[in-house]
């Protein structure tokens, strides 16, 4: 019988730089999303699942991911006393599973975070959770890719249809659909020009890695932008081992844009049950007013 999941990597070295000077001093990783910051959004998906282990992969400046998910005594206490239960359950519950930490020294690409979770890891199969990738918290991507491990016992990743225009952003893959939604993986390739691009199937933030990975990220040599990619460690993997992709078709948000961003605190909100309809009711009103000024 199939080992379950149990453990996710949160990779959270990043600098943030599209997001300056918010991130000069605060992780990217922090910034909210309504009432959350989008690293939240992944620990949530992910516990979901199951999954009550967590290592978090983090540079300088990172502190506050790890306050958020530590306990807060004076906090609770204070919303203890004012019967705040709802809020104060909500405060409880981050930090409820087990949460570890380990440093990445440079920031040397993906692929280089993922090789410093190995002592957290040691030889289990693991969920990789990138945060700035914000999956539509109604759905269930994580789970379906758990479900495929479970069947096939090997590497599964998370795809999506981009176009064109965007496709030298992604890890995009050559490959068969064996079955609805399911593809082989014959090759891939990073950040590619849209002329050099095998397919439109972009490698999205959500991967389910076996042990395997670290010895080929081990010998990868740094790639594009002098980083050390996971989709090259990745690529040399599928040559001795079964690679699969889940094609999503659901609705997911490039948090780490500002417009996708901007677009994700835009449709959360309009979920969120404390605020979405004093919003509708102001984003219409904004609506009706460009139309009037046109």
């Amino acid at each position: 019988m199939a080992k379950k999941i149990t453990k996710a990597v949160l990779p959270t070295a990043g600098l943030g730089t599209r997001f300056l000077p918010a991130t000069k001093a605060s992780p990217k990783e922090m910034l909210p999303i309504v009432d959350k910051p989008m690293i939240q959004y992944a620990v949530e998906e992910a516990q979901g699942c199951g999954i009550k282990e967590f290592l978090m992969v983090t540079g300088k400046s990172k502190r506050a991911i790890e306050d958020h998910f530590d306990s807060a005594w004076e906090l609770e206490e204070n919303l203890k006393s004012k019967g705040k239960r709802k809020m104060l359950e909500e405060i409880r519950q981050l930090s409820q599973n087990q949460f570890a930490y380990i440093r990445q020294g440079k920031p040397l690409g993906l692929g280089h975070a993922i090789l410093c979770s190995k002592p957290f890891i040691k030889n289990e199969s693991f969920a990789v959770l990138l945060s700035d990738d914000i999956i539509d918290p109604d759905d269930t991507l994580l789970g379906r890719m758990m479900r495929l491990y479970s069947k096939y016992q090997a590497t599964i990743l998370a795809l999506q249809r981009v176009p064109k225009s965007e496709i030298h952003r992604y890890g995009v893959i050559a490959g068969k659909e064996i079955k609805k939604n399911i593809y082989k993986i014959t090759d891939m390739v990073e950040k590619p020009t849209p002329a050099a691009a095998p397919s439109d199937l972009a490698i999205i933030g959500r991967y389910i890695l076996t042990p395997d990975i670290f010895r080929f990220i081990d010998t990868t040599s740094p790639g594009k932008g002098q980083e050390i990619q996971l989709t090259d460690a990745l690529k040399a993997l599928l040559k001795r081992k079964p690679v699969y992709g889940f094609l999503f078709d659901g609705k997911r948000y490039d948090a780490g844009d500002k417009v996708g961003y901007l677009k994700a605190t835009v449709e959360l909100a309009l979920k969120s049950p404390s605020v979405k309809a004093e919003f509708r009711k102001y984003l219409l009103s904004t609506i009706l007013a460009l139309q009037k000024e046109k």
